[in-house]
Order: C-alpha cells, then sequence, then structure tokens
C-alpha cells in the first residue's frame, strides 16, 4: 500500500469502503437526529417550566465516523449535549412521554432500540433507517447552549458528573487526534489499513484486553507524527518498526499531559496513583483529563500484539525492501499472482489451528433480552479470566464469540493455552519485569476467580448459563472453521477507550483457596509425551455455573504431575495425558457449583463423562 492509486485499489477491494448512497444516508440520518433532540429538549424545558424559545441541545460525533474511517455497515458514534434542566436519568432515558427514549421509540423509522443506563458509559443504542447509532449524553452546567458550543474547552466540563465527563471525552479525543496529525489523509488511510491487519490478527478489541479503535487511532497518529511527510505505505511500515522495538510500559503520549487545578479532575499518572503503575501497555488520550485508554491490557495480550507488531515489520521490510518494487506496493517471496503483499500481511491469523489447547466459554440465555444482559456481562468479566490464568499459562483470547448456528441465543469465547513464556515487558514502571513463573501451575484458583465474579452478578436470572470446558484442538466444534459459525460484530465502543460496557456491580471479595493446590501441568511442544490411543482418551468435562442454584458450597479437585515427565508406553502416556491435557479437563481443575459463597470442599475425584453441575 503506498500513496497512490493501487494503494487506494487495495483498500477498496477489501471493502473498506462505504457508497455513495450509504454515506449520504448517513448524513440525512443524523440531520433526523439533529431536529430530534432539539425537538425532545424544548419538550423537557416545557415540561420543567423553562423558557422553551432558549432550549436547544447538539448532536456531535466521534469514533471512526468522525475520523473518516469507519467502513460500510458501521455504526454512528454520536453525542446529545444538553442544558442543566435536561437530566440522563430522569429525561434521557425513560418511558415517559417527554424522555428521549420515548420519543425514539414511537418513531417507525427507529429499530433495535436498546437503552443500557447502567454502562460505564450510559448509552441508547438504536437503528435509524438501517443506519447504527450509539447515542451518548452530557448535561452540562450551563442554562442556554449557543449554536457552536466548545465542548473541547474546559468550561465543558465544569460541574460535569463523571457520566458527561466520560461522554465528553469520546469526542474530545478524537477532536485533538485529527488536531494532532499532520497530514490527515495519510493518516485514515493507514488507519484504515492497520483497522483491518488488526481485526484479521485477532489483535482488535479492547474488552478482552486487545486494543480498541481509539487506542489504534492514538498509535497512527503517534506514528504520523514522528514521520510528518510519509506516505500511508511509509506509515504503517514505520508503524510496525516503532510498536514492535518500543519499550512497554513507557507511555504513548501524543502530548504532554494536560492539569488544570481550577477543575481538579485526576489524570493519568503512575507516580501518584498506584493503579497507575499496573498498566502494561499506557497509551494515554491526549484530551483532559488524560487517562489509559489501554488499562484492559494483560501481559499475555501484550505479548500476543507483540508478535504480531514482529511480523509485520519483517513483512514490510520485504515489501519496501529497495528493489521490491516501492511504488507498485513491493513484493513478498510468498506471495502468487492471486496474493498481493498486502494481503500476505493482512491474512487471518489462524487461531482455531495454531494450540492444542483450548477454553471454550459458553455463554447461554433463555430469552433474547436477557441474552444480551448476560452475555454483555461475562464478556465484561472475561478479561478476569484472561488475567489471572495468563499468570501462570500464555493465554491467547480470540477477540469475537463465535454464535453456533441455529442457537441465537448462545455464543462461545475461545482462549489458545499454551506454555508460558518470558514475560514481553522490558521493564515495569518501577523495576524490572518479573521473572516468569514455574512450569507447574494450578489453575483451579483462575476457574474459581472467573466463575465467582460472574455468578454474584445482581441483575443475574434464572437461565443465565455459562459453561467452560477444556478442549483439544480435535475436539473443537465444526462450526468454529470454515465461516459455519455466525460470528459476532464485537465492535468496541470508542468512547476515550473506555467501551460502554455495563458498570460492574461492586467487588465481591475473593473466593476462599481452593482446598487443593496441586498443581495441573502446562501443556507444551517438549512435553514429550506419547499420543495416546483414541480409545484411552478420557472424555471432556465441564465446569457449568447455572442461574437460580442455590448451593453455598464450592467443591473442589485438581490433580497435578510434573510438565516434564514423559511417557514410557501408551497406557502411561493416556495416563499422563489425561492429567496433562488442559491445563487439562476443567473437572480436573475445580467442579464448582453456582452461588456457593462459603468455603472448600474436600476434594472428590474428577468424573470421566462430561459433567455439569447445577
Amino acid at each position: 500500500m503506498v500513496g497512490n492509486a493501487r494503494s487506494a485499489l487495495y483498500l477498496q477491494s477489501e471493502n473498506l469502503y462505504e457508497s455513495r448512497e450509504e454515506a449520504q444516508l448517513r448524513e440525512e440520518v443524523l440531520g433526523t437526529l439533529d431536529g430530534l433532540v432539539k425537538e425532545w429538549i424544548r419538550g423537557v424545558a416545557a415540561h420543567r417550566g423553562q423558557p422553551v424559545e432558549d432550549a436547544t441541545a447538539l448532536i456531535f460525533t466521534f469514533g471512526s465516523y468522525r475520523l473518516g474511517v469507519h467502513g460500510p455497515g458501521a455504526d454512528i458514534d454520536t453525542l446529545c449535549v444538553g442544558p442543566c434542566f435536561a437530566s440522563r436519568e430522569a429525561d434521557f432515558f425513560g418511558a415517559e412521554e417527554h424522555c428521549l427514549q420515548a420519543l425514539l421509540a414511537r418513531r417507525p423509522d427507529v429499530a433495535a432500540l436498546r437503552p443500557v443506563p447502567a454502562a460505564y458509559v450510559p448509552v441508547l443504542e438504536f437503528k435509524m433507517r438501517g443506519i447504527a447509532i450509539d447515542l451518548l449524553y452530557a448535561q452540562l452546567a450551563v442554562p442556554v447552549l449557543r449554536p457552536g458550543f466548545d465542548i473541547g474547552g474546559a468550561a465543558a466540563l465544569r460541574h460535569c458528573d463523571d457520566a458527561s465527563v466520560r461522554s465528553l471525552n469520546g469526542c474530545r479525543v478524537t477532536d485533538t487526534v485529527l488536531r494532532e496529525v499532520p497530514d490527515a489523509a495519510a493518516f485514515r488511510a493507514a488507519l484504515r489499513f492497520l483497522k483491518l491487519w488488526a481485526t484479521r490478527r485477532g489483535v482488535y478489541s479492547n474488552v478482552t484486553g486487545y486494543l480498541g479503535g481509539v487506542n489504534w487511532a492514538i498509535l497512527v497518529a503517534y506514528v504520523s507524527r514522528l514521520y510528518p511527510t510519509a506516505s500511508p505505505a511509509t506509515l504503517v511500515s514505520r508503524f510496525f518498526k516503532v510498536m514492535a522495538s518500543w519499550r512497554w510500559p513507557t507511555p504513548i503520549l501524543l502530548r504532554p499531559i494536560e492539569r488544570d487545578v481550577s477543575l481538579g479532575m485526576p489524570v493519568w499518572d503512575p507516580r501518584e496513583n498506584p493503579r497507575d503503575r499496573a498498566h502494561l501497555m499506557p497509551i494515554v488520550t491526549p484530551a483532559y483529563p488524560a487517562m489509559n485508554s489501554s488499562y484492559n491490557v494483560s501481559e499475555c495480550t501484550l505479548g500476543a500484539m507483540l508478535d504480531e507488531f514482529r511480523r509485520g515489520d519483517a513483512l514490510c521490510g520485504e515489501i519496501l525492501a529497495p528493489g521490491n518494487g516501492r511504488a507498485t506496493g513491493g513484493a513478498l517471496g510468498a506471495a502468487t499472482p492471486t496474493t498481493t503483499p498486502w494481503q500476505r500481511l493482512t491474512e487471518p491469523y489462524p487461531f482455531f489451528t495454531s494450540f492444542k489447547h483450548y477454553l471454550q466459554v459458553d455463554i447461554s440465555a433463555r430469552d433474547a433480552e436477557t441474552y444480551e444482559a448476560w452475555e454483555g456481562w461475562v464478556t465484561s468479566r472475561m478479561r478476569l479470566l484472561i488475567r489471572a490464568a495468563g499468570a501462570m499459562v500464555e493465554v491467547r483470547p480470540w477477540p469475537k464469540p463465535l454464535r453456533p448456528p441455529g442457537r441465537p441465543l448462545a455464543c462461545s469465547y475461545f482462549l489458545g493455552l499454551s506454555k508460558k513464556r518470558p514475560s514481553p515487558l522490558a521493564h515495569t514502571l518501577y523495576g524490572n519485569a518479573p521473572p516468569a513463573p514455574a512450569s507447574r501451575v494450578d489453575l483451579t484458583q483462575p476457574v474459581n476467580e472467573f466463575a465467582f465474579r460472574v455468578k454474584e452478578w445482581a441483575d443475574r436470572k434464572d437461565g443465565m448459563d455459562i459453561a467452560v470446558r477444556h478442549v483439544l484442538q480435535r475436539q473443537l466444534p465444526d462450526w468454529v472453521h470454515g465461516g459455519k459459525a455466525d460470528a459476532e460484530e464485537g465492535a468496541e465502543k470508542e468512547t476515550a477507550g473506555n467501551g460502554t460496557e455495563k458498570a460492574p456491580a461492586s467487588e465481591p471479595s475473593r473466593p476462599p483457596r481452593p482446598a487443593s493446590d496441586a498443581a495441573a501441568p502446562v501443556p507444551s511442544e517438549e512435553s514429550g509425551l506419547k499420543r495416546p490411543r483414541e480409545a484411552l482418551r478420557p472424555s471432556t468435562s465441564e465446569l457449568s455455573i447455572r442461574g437460580g442454584d442455590t448451593s453455598d458450597s464450592v467443591p473442589t479437585a485438581a490433580t497435578s504431575m510434573d510438565a516434564s515427565a514423559a511417557a514410557s508406553d501408551d497406557a502411561e502416556a493416556a495416563r499422563q495425558e489425561a492429567q496433562l491435557s488442559g491445563v487439562g479437563e476443567l473437572a480436573e481443575w475445580a467442579v464448582l457449583e453456582a452461588n456457593g459463597a462459603g468455603g472448600a470442599k474436600k476434594p472428590k475425584p474428577a468424573p470421566r463423562a462430561p459433567v455439569t453441575v447445577k
């Protein structure tokens, strides 16, 4: 990809641009929405006894649409800014006639209306004439808004509640990023390509510990400032080189962190905030109040992204090497007449053939309303399992849930498991990176912890189920291959990198330590175990946590074995792999009951057939 017609043709061939008709429709929808919120605020003013003639509300866009890098079918991140008399709880959300939610519900051109008032960034999700819209609301501490009001200034934040500050931050960050890039056209082309690359390589997802849209935008903007005259192709190449060699957790800063004593809002500062010191890949938002937009990144997901950065750097070195046709996009040794060098770079990551061992997290519910809420909650908790298990084994999560065919109220996340490798961190903010853990691990605690957090959700209802199980590569369901599954979009909300995931309930206390401290070994290519006869393979066991359970105990079972042991015969190999295989069968780690808050019971033998504990 270079700054010429060839690069534009490549991006177009990947369907990264919307049609003129869709672009026109988006503009019409935004115009309709602008008129609608002005009608709404006049109704609120009349309801509150405020002057109707002065009442107005403003609409702003942010995220990929504002940056100019959205593709066909993408949603539009929008922000409604209203005066002090229009509250989020009583006027934006609600079924009363004067509420914006009710006004949208009455319109025939609005479908799939879903209010999420309890989200970290509260949002109204809906479709208008087929265009998906995420609408946030910021209540400003001013009685009257005038056209042209600057939400980028400090006055917009004064006396705002936290939710309004977070809602405003999406627009403020997007606008600041655009102001900081020296060449907007080159920035947009490079960002489009890198978002495609990140999606296909499985590293595009803020909620599962990778990076979301705002993170990638800040990174590309940072590189574009380092190389202000670079073409899109050069920006992509330099992006991989810079990111592959960056000494994390040194933060990425587009501009110096701003402090405003009069507002006194907390900003990202590892010198003062202990939590900030634990961040592994700080990508700091450039607008006040500065925050780390990538706080979900774990050691394992950072390692996966570094692997992909190095791969990209190596391939770009071949593509743009002297003599490889720099002006035409270069050539790769593995390229074919039907595969361009840039297509090689964006080849999908072969996730389901890259690991011997996987965790499959199945999510299901009884009806559509509870399913959406339950899936959102479990997804927001997935980072707990990834981070905790990642301290013991290497975990690479696939960022998108897959939906089994014919089961619209179910989906599955998959985590690839492998032997723990040295830390990807060059150092921490306050010292050297910790050494890699020992080869003997016990994964009972991460599973217990994840189950405990998930099942303690205050809004959990009967029928909201989750099952976690270990599967070998050959045991993966057929629908994960060849596009047979219904892939969830998993679109990341780009509000200052925080997403609009549901706000966690108050964190319950940690569950008690498992009764057994036995260690489950880590599967590895070097383990030396022979492949056992198929007849000797035990069935995969299952961990289930079901809504409506009343058990108050957490029985556990675990087995252990030295990961370096070698089998002397097939029978011994079968026995050892039965233990080794999962980081093994989940029944070998733990069997949990749903609502247990009590202590651990005496370990029980793990069953050899699929088990569902209700």
